[in-house]
């Protein structure tokens, strides 16, 4: 990953060097922000099953189907990771009596 710090430990001296040693960093930014918001989604899904309340975590469910979706769209993690998530949330929100 590339950050702040590396990018100056870089010897690039081209401009499309440095102009993609910049880019990385943002990249990497925007990047680590939708993995947290992907992380968070699940987490809130989770928490909904653990309360136990299945019209809380139903809706939770379908919050976070978008954000996966979306996530796995920008290719921030792999389609099938994507799906393979959906799937064992969905699972779990059935389980639910």
């Amino acid at each position: 990953m590339a950050t702040a710090a590396k990018a100056k430990k870089r010897t690039v001296r081209t401009a499309s060097g440095l102009k993609r040693a910049r880019q990385g960093i943002k990249e990497n930014a925007r990047n680590s922000s939708l993995r947290s918001r992907l992380r968070t989604a699940i987490k809130s899904v989770r928490k909904a099953i653990a309360g136990g309340d299945k019209t809380v975590a139903g809706a939770s469910l379908k919050a976070a189907q978008k954000v996966i979706d979306s996530i796995a769209d920008k290719r921030i993690v792999h389609k099938n990771k994507a799906a393979r998530d959906k799937s064992r949330l969905s699972a779990a929100v059935k389980a639910l009596a």
